[in-house]
């Protein structure tokens, strides 16, 4: 395992850099390209959205509006709750401003790649229900476009693309969704990360068996009632102390440019590092040039690519404009993001972790030393390596719950447990730790509800939210993955993609929250980079298609609903 880590930790750092210069890059070329589309047809966008041009005889098999919160399902998510918190622990809280830069050039970017995917989409002539009337995707404009434009052979990269995306259903749109609801399950409620994984891969196998038809009408319910009530709540808190509002906003411009340190202490004062965490955890939350969501919105009844464009350049501003700053003002504001509280530190718990903390407040991560001795709750080599929780040293450690008694002894990290000076054998310690992920997100809402007299409601709202939000991001995933799989294998390979997504969930739940989201994001950047490179190569197209639907202007003619 500790091979696997320092691999993802290598290949997340070659990638990373790419994956910023890439999409932002991207982003920006599209945006002048196409006449800055996301801000002059956003109106338009919420026009088509609405339903007022549905036609139900176009092909497809579900309407606009489905599509958006099929697509916004996977997207408003564990990116909204638990991403925005890992951005501003690692990065900061001027993480949060990156992340609002990647969804203004995202926007830009969506509408590329959906326009071009319904553009290039293929019918499935007597198909049922589970395996639906069309496909669509990257992989049928990366293969499809460039050889009618370029007259090349892009059939391996759109395979390549097809496989890697297959691969980031598994683990970012479903094994870190499980868990992310495991984790928090366990962390509020003490219950087994195996039992929460049986129970939501058996609620998300009831719904993906019916295919895109049942899929839409689930989602088409459940994303617009849970982004309603998250952000009421966040809300509630932002109004109920409005005067830390814009202090808050001036700590995210402020770390922004000229960053001093996340809260885990890594990358003090390096603007890259800040930089980096923005724009992966907004890819991750709105998913823009990843070329996910291009599959769902493929599946919308139109017959024209530029109506479901304009529709899915909504998603970035919904997810991360909108609902990632109501997440990221809640941490900031109410001071929850570098908040130390009582901590149950058991020392096999995969977020438990060892560091060195150096001169300038940093927490370098080290290997877990064969043992740590502590006396009176301090380490007595503290430069060897000390025993931490998300990364970040617990300053004391307690042989008890109320932290009365300091614990002297020896941490043995590799036993699992620690001993004291008078033999006794503990594997659970205690002692004060910051928050990450979801858990983070959850403290804030129950310091931001504490002065109404709600604080414990705060706490079980998050954990509605992940459950749901997470639900639905794997619901939407799997059609992704699926969509893949017929267009690297065929119908037949549809309900063998199904079963394993599901054994991929069980498992999700049960792994380290650090681990699975590192591997996530190598996947993230492998199946963004050919997405990218294509639409920049296609921008042409590109923008004829869109010229001439806005000369044209269809909808007039379509019947008004």
């Amino acid at each position: 395992m500790e091979a696997l880590e320092h691999f993802i930790s290598f290949a997340n750092g070659l990638l990373s850099p790419v994956l910023v210069i890439g999409l932002l890059g991207a982003g920006a070329f599209l945006t002048l390209r196409l006449g800055f589309v996301q801000f002059r047809r956003l109106g338009h966008g919420f026009a088509v959205t609405s339903g007022k041009y549905d036609d139900p005889n176009e092909p497809g098999d579900v309407s606009h509006f489905q599509a958006l919160t099929t697509a916004l399902s996977a997207t408003v998510g564990i990116g909204n709750i638990a991403g925005v918190a890992l951005a501003i622990h690692w990065g900061g809280p001027g993480a949060l401003f990156w992340m609002w830069m990647t969804a203004l050039l995202g926007m830009a970017t969506k509408f590329s790649e959906v326009t071009l995917a319904q553009h290039y989409r293929v019918t499935m002539d007597g198909a049922s229900a589970m395996e639906g009337s069309v496909a669509g995707g990257p992989m049928y404009y990366i293969e499809r476009g460039i050889k009618d434009v370029y007259g090349w052979n892009w059939k391996p990269v759109a395979v390549f693309f097809a496989i890697m995306l297959m691969l980031t259903s598994f683990m970012t749109g479903n094994a870190i969704q499980a868990n992310t609801i495991a984790t928090q399950v366990a962390d509020n409620f003490g219950i087994a990360t195996w039992i929460t994984g049986l129970v939501s891969a058996s609620v998300v196998g009831l719904v993906i068996i019916g295919g895109i038809r049942r899929i839409g009408a689930v989602t088409g319910i459940l994303a617009p009632v849970m982004a309603s009530v998250y952000v009421l709540g966040a809300l509630v808190i932002l109004l109920s102390n409005p005067g830390e509002i814009f202090p808050a906003f001036g700590v995210i411009f402020q770390e922004a440019f000229n960053p001093t340190a996340g809260v885990a202490g890594t990358g003090v004062g390096i603007f890259i590092f800040t930089l980096r965490y923005g724009v992966q955890r907004g890819l991750f939350s709105n998913e823009a040039g990843q070329g996910s969501a291009p599959i769902a919105h493929s599946a919308a009844k139109t017959d024209e690519p530029v109506s479901e464009g304009v529709v899915a350049l909504l998603e970035p501003f919904i997810d991360t404009i909108v609902i990632c700053t109501m997440t990221g003002l809640v941490i900031i504001s109410t001071g929850a993001y570098n908040a130390q509280i009582p901590t149950d530190l058991d020392i096999t718990d995969g977020n438990v972790t060892y560091v060195v903390v150096d001169e300038f407040g940093s927490n370098n991560d080290v290997s877990a030393p064969n043992a740590i001795a502590y006396s009176e709750g301090a380490a007595v080599a503290a430069d060897a390596g000390v025993l931490a929780y998300y990364d970040v040293a617990v300053p004391r450690l307690f042989s008890d719950a109320d932290q009365t008694t300091a614990f002297s002894g020896t941490v043995y990290p590799s036993r699992g447990i620690a001993v004291s000076e008078s033999g006794q054998e503990f594997e659970v310690l205690y002692g004060n730790g910051v928050r990450n992920s979801s858990p983070l997100t959850a403290l804030g809402f129950e310091r931001g509800l504490e002065p109404l007299g709600l604080g414990w409601l705060g706490k079980y709202l998050v954990l509605l939210c992940v459950f749901l939000f997470a639900i639905s991001t794997a619901i939407s995933w799997s059609y992704y993955g699926d969509r893949c799989a017929n267009y690297l294998m065929g119908r037949k390979a549809i309900l063998p993609y199904k079963l394993v997504f599901l054994v991929f969930h069980f498992v999700g739940a049960t792994l380290a929250v650090t681990t699975i989201w590192d591997l996530g994001d190598v996947a993230l950047s492998l199946v963004t980079l050919p997405n990218i490179l294509t639409l920049i190569l296609l921008s042409g197209l590109l923008k004829r298609v869109t010229d001439s639907y806005f000369e044209r202007k269809p909808w007039l003619n379509q019947p008004h609903n």
